[in-house]
């Protein structure tokens, strides 16, 4: 059996062929779709049409909203060994978690902003988390450690950028009494906290968790 020089060109052209048929073939396919979505229905009545979808609409936004606060609750954030094993059970020794008033912050009232828009937003940043579930990023108490500064430092920034908004959603400057704060407290409040010159989190970083290596963070001592 010969060859010739032109066989491999012409399985080329085949394949390419083969290609631009199959490319055809879709998009012929779509825009058919495209002409059923858009004509007019000879079966069901507008008023039908628009009552399932408004129904459709609704199915659908309680269950989005449905799905957003069940990943929003403590015991979700908790789901995994590398929180619950970590972070959670250092919170488990600090007043947010155990106090005389028996008022408790749980994971997302700190991590997660409260107004929906906001909260969307920090939902769509969290997503990336999954990927570190996934690659085992901090599976281990070694990793997490190691890795224990860069989380805090990312932490802090966005507590930084939006002005300490999730410590707010409980803690009213406005509603401050410094007459029964500790002196130091007192003049650290109407110093910094008062005049906007800082915001929470440049004065409590671990307040609910410990702290990492803190050599080379601006302003720590």
């Amino acid at each position: 059996m010969t060859t010739t020089a032109d066989e491999p060109k012409d399985k080329l052209e085949q394949k390419q062929e083969t290609k631009r048929s199959f490319l055809a073939r879709c998009w012929d396919f779509a825009r058919e779709l495209w002409q059923v979505l858009i004509r007019p229905s000879s079966v069901f009545g507008l008023g039908v049409l628009v009552l399932a979808g408004f129904m459709a609409g609704v199915i659908f936004w309680g269950g989005f909203n449905t799905a957003l606060e069940l990943t929003n609750t403590e015991k979700f954030c908790t789901g995994c060994h590398e929180m619950k094993d970590n972070v959670f059970a250092e919170l488990k020794s600090t007043i947010h978690f155990t106090n005389r008033s028996g008022v408790r912050a749980t994971c997302p009232d700190c991590h997660v902003p409260h107004n929906w828009t906001d909260k969307i937003a920090r939902k769509m940043q969290a997503s990336k988390e999954v990927w570190g579930k996934i690659f085992g990023t901090i599976d281990t108490r070694e990793k997490f450690l190691d890795h224990r500064l860069e989380l805090a430092a990312h932490e802090w920034a966005r507590f930084k950028a939006n002005d300490s908004l999730e410590c707010r959603n409980c803690h009213s400057a406005d509603s401050m009494d410094i007459t029964k704060q500790s002196p130091r407290a007192s003049v650290a409040h109407q110093r910094f906290l008062f005049t906007k010159e800082k915001t929470c989190i440049d004065c409590h970083k671990g307040i609910a968790h410990q702290l990492p290596d803190m050599r080379g963070v601006p302003g720590w001592q």
